[in-house]
């Protein structure tokens, strides 16, 4: 139904998308009483995937959310007790992040619901065509990615 009114224009599908998805997710965490948003839980499945991210900016650049946004989501974590922030060796006010206990806890119990969440987002969807999605909007992310002028 809504496919004539978007005629084509795919930035705003996409848009539309992510905010359902989005909306899908803060909803099933609120019923399911977890104390934790998507945004806060993108950002806790980061630390715990990666080894290598440790850092604000980093997460910045990789949801690519200014450093506002991101600092005031890692503060709400470390209020909750989720994560740490531990003082880097070079004297400047830079922090490595690291998942607590209670995270890692909070992550486990989360991970399931991903899992439902990203089965009801993809259902009569098949693997080849989840594969051309995510590549094409690979693509497309590397082709306007600086373009835009976001203070990271």
């Amino acid at each position: 139904m809504y496919r004539e009114y978007l005629n084509g224009k795919i930035g705003s599908l996409i848009y539309i998308t992510g905010t359902l998805v989005r909306g899908l997710s803060s909803q099933t965490f609120t019923e399911k009483g977890y104390n934790l948003t998507p945004d806060q839980y993108i950002i806790l499945s980061l630390l715990l995937d990666n080894e290598e991210i440790k850092y604000q900016r980093q997460i910045a650049e990789i949801i690519f959310k200014d450093r506002a946004n991101v600092s005031r989501i890692i503060d709400i974590l470390k209020e909750k007790g989720f994560i740490e922030k531990i003082p880097d060796s070079n004297g400047r006010k830079i922090y490595k992040l690291i998942v607590t206990e209670k995270g890692k806890e909070a992550r486990e119990e989360i991970l399931p619901i991903e899992k439902e969440i990203r089965k009801m987002i993809t259902k009569n969807i098949s693997d080849e065509e989840l594969n051309v999605m995510f590549h094409t909007l690979e693509k497309m992310n590397l082709n306007i990615r600086d373009k835009v002028k976001l203070q990271i």
